[in-house]
């Protein structure tokens, strides 16, 4: 086992580190210590304090994040830097700053169940985030099987994920789980988005072929889940591909989004800019051109939701 089947590509690579340390990849963060992979193999690490002080939430090593390690198999090694990210997934935090996710995958799979927890508007804020990563979204939509409008709702989604891949399965069957070996490359890393019950733990279970991740049952009443994830970890399946859990977030914080709001909301930005001023709120105010589109139907009113609404 190298570094290399870890996802160290090129762009990693070519970032320098000073003499004596290796590279090694995150794959879990606790309160005092991280979990790393290695060519040394895995084992814990902690932060050598020097090179962190004074740091910020967003400077501090996340699931995903490739480090510069000063290696100390049997014992605990020191992590002195993080290397340049590719993509990072970032939320905000309750004393309203930011908090990183995950870093430095290549697809964000977005899980949402069809059985009726569903939420359209909760989806479209996992796709702004998602955007904002600077990675590729996919939506899954698991328990196809307790579904009779599946086709509806895979429409209803196309309306707002432009051109993002949208695959209906079933995590027992694996119904559909051949359409998505496109993006199951080995070496590859995918972050798994979505509120609990969805089943992204059984997901993963049917992708790797393997139990590796606890599940649970769901509420027949509100088909509400437990959390069976407690903490972001980065796993290495027998495939080869690399996936990222993470625990069901109630808050999506989705305040730092900005690229990924406009990716969202593309055709409302563009009509806004021909609203007659430039302050227009969209609601009744004159030449308003996003009230003139939802007039004449040229723009979905599904569209048009409240931003912090569940």
């Amino acid at each position: 086992m190298t570094i290399i089947n870890y996802g160290f590509t090129d762009f990693f690579e070519s970032q320098t580190l000073q003499s004596g340390l290796i590279p090694a990849r995150v794959t879990a963060v606790f309160k005092d210590f991280f979990k790393v992979v290695s060519e040394d193999g895995e084992h814990l690490a902690k932060l050598k304090h020097v090179a962190f002080m004074g740091a910020i939430n967003t400077e501090l090593p996340a699931v995903g994040d490739f480090v510069a390690l000063e290696s100390h198999p049997r014992d605990t090694s020191l992590i002195h830097g993080v290397l340049d990210r590719k993509t990072v997934f970032k939320r905000s935090d309750p004393a309203g700053g930011e908090q990183l996710v995950a870093a430095n995958f290549d697809y964000v799979f977005i899980v949402s169940s069809l059985n009726h927890d569903f939420n359209m508007n909760r989806l479209e804020r996992y796709l702004t985030i998602a955007w904002d990563s600077g990675a590729k979204p996919v939506v899954i939509l698991t328990k196809a099987d307790l579904s009779d409008n599946v086709t509806q709702i895979v429409t209803e989604i196309e309306l707002v994920a432009y051109g993002v891949p949208i695959f209906p399965v079933d995590n027992l069957s694996k119904r559909g789980f051949e359409d998505i070996e496109q993006f199951l490359k080995q070496g590859e890393t995918t972050v798994l988005l979505g509120s609990s019950g969805v089943g992204k733990s059984s997901f993963i279970n049917a992708l790797s072929g393997e139990t590796l991740m606890k599940t649970s049952e769901i509420r027949e009443d509100d088909s509400k889940g437990k959390h069976t994830t407690t903490h972001r970890e980065l796993h290495r399946l027998s495939t080869g591909l690399l996936v990222i859990d993470t625990p069901g977030m109630r808050e999506l914080g989705i305040g730092q989004a900005s690229h990924g709001l406009g990716e969202t909301f593309q055709d409302i930005e563009l009509l806004a800019n021909n609203c007659k001023f430039r302050n227009c709120q969209h609601g009744s105010e004159p030449g308003c051109a996003v009230q003139s589109a939802l007039e004449d139907g040229s723009l979905p009113e599904t569209l048009i939701i409240p931003i912090g609404s569940n």
